[in-house]
């Protein structure tokens, strides 16, 4: 009796969200069917629950950073890494995502890729997305450094990973989602990547992986965060050994708390890159 308030108002926020998440569905595109996760031999693995078509037009989303998310339902997840593709630990997060039939979206440094582009082929021949993170993920960030010097980071890195994941640059990138350094945009930059069709990601919650933690305790804290946050786009990055050795609990942990995984992919546009 005494939890019915609290039950009310969980069933309130539950109705918001999801007439939140069907008025943000017309303005990015619609999601893609719900799918069985296609994973032979194993059918406790999480798998991906369904394929999410971005339109990335204007898109600027993840609440870290800006006003809006992707039109979730409750308890869905995009798993994204950045800083890759890095030597071992990549593969080992690829290895850990391929056991649970499990899609995420790889945020990749370019000088990286143009260093490991069979890192990059790999990611990409498993069904991932690849999209970008600037040339070498400057110290300084993108909105401390001088606006055509910025411009060359973005611009540079998307061509490296066009190169490694396709062999060539066409004149625009196959995947247009961007996510800054640091998270840290200007307008000008943000107005830049509008007229150029790329999408920009935030995330709605981290796993702090940047900072040294056992695992264990990784695990512990985005588990509270994505329990706080009801769901979201998820940051890691696949450059960390700790972050390698916890996800494979974090993919049980995922299905045992109720979560979905939601993939993220561009809305085909015409005379788009095949």
């Amino acid at each position: 009796m005494a939890d019915r308030p609290a039950k009310r108002r969980r069933s309130a926020m539950r109705g918001r969200l999801t007439t939140g998440a069907a008025a943000l569905l017309l303005a990015l595109g619609a999601a893609g069917p719900l799918r069985a996760a296609d994973c032979p031999g194993r059918p406790d693995a999480i798998g991906t629950a369904r394929v999410m078509e971005i339109d990335p037009t204007g898109l600027r989303v993840g609440t870290k950073s800006f006003p809006r998310t992707l039109a979730l339902a409750p308890r869905e997840v995009v798993l994204t890494f950045d800083d890759g593709p890095w030597p071992a630990t990549t593969a080992a997060i690829l290895d850990a995502l391929k056991a649970e039939c499990v899609k995420a979206t790889f945020f990749l440094i370019g000088q990286n890729a143009r260093l490991r582009p069979e890192l990059v082929k790999r990611t990409l021949a498993e069904g991932h997305t690849v999209a970008h993170h600037s040339m070498t993920h400057p110290a300084a960030t993108l909105a401390k450094i001088p606006f055509e010097a910025a411009i060359r980071e973005i611009e540079q890195g998307i061509a490296a990973d066009e190169k490694a994941a396709y062999g060539a640059a066409g004149a625009a990138p196959h995947v247009p989602f961007f996510r800054f350094p640091g998270f840290a945009s200007t307008p000008e930059l943000l107005d830049y990547l509008d007229r150029k069709g790329i999408g920009v990601f935030g995330a709605d919650l981290w796993a702090s992986d940047w900072n040294v933690q056992a695992p264990q305790a990784q695990l512990d804290l985005v588990l509270k965060r994505l329990d706080a946050a009801g769901g979201g786009i998820v940051l890691f990055h696949d450059t960390k050994a700790q972050t390698v050795a916890m996800i494979p609990a974090f993919l049980k942990a995922l299905a045992a708390h109720g979560y979905t995984v939601v993939h993220i992919v561009p809305k085909p546009r015409p005379g788009a890159n095949g």
